[in-house]
């Protein structure tokens, strides 16, 4: 969460609105942001911390562990009309990887701008796809798998 902190400024510029979400009740939130997140990030997470006790958000994004009470970790980007693009769910022990959240947020937002494709590996200023009857069978002869690194 600090990582994505530190890079709410271009997260915003890109048009993101970041919210987070756990059942940890907004007292809990407080202090951890008070006694942890400020001290990794200075002022703290920038973005609303939300509070998903009982676990009514967790279960409509398919995130709430009964069990144990608690959402697991998940990210979830949502277009302007309200569909969720993409959705990555990782155990606790395996962080996310924010330059990662960046590039999808920026190929989805261009194949939203200009209905192109952006292939496996792709970034700002590589090639993209442009779909139609012309490239079906044909991909082979404007991508290679090694465009993906």
């Amino acid at each position: 969460m600090t990582a994505v902190a530190v890079k709410h400024d271009e997260l915003k510029a890109l048009g993101v609105q970041v919210l987070s979400v756990s059942t940890d009740s907004h007292f809990t939130h407080k202090i951890w942001q008070e006694e942890e997140l400020s001290r990794m990030v200075d002022g703290g997470v920038p973005f609303p911390m939300l509070s998903d006790q009982g676990g009514r958000i967790g279960k409509v994004y398919g995130v709430y562990d009964e069990d144990a009470g608690v959402d697991i970790r998940g990210r979830f980007l949502i277009d302007p009309d309200g569909v969720i693009q993409a959705m990555e769910i990782l155990t606790p022990p395996v962080g996310r990887n924010v330059s990662e959240l960046i590039r999808q947020v920026q190929a989805f937002k261009h194949v939203r701008e200009t209905g192109e494709a952006t292939p496996s590996g792709w970034t700002p200023g590589k090639a993209t796809l442009k779909p139609g009857p012309d490239l079906v069978g044909k991909v082979w002869k404007v991508w290679k798998p090694e465009k993906a690194f």
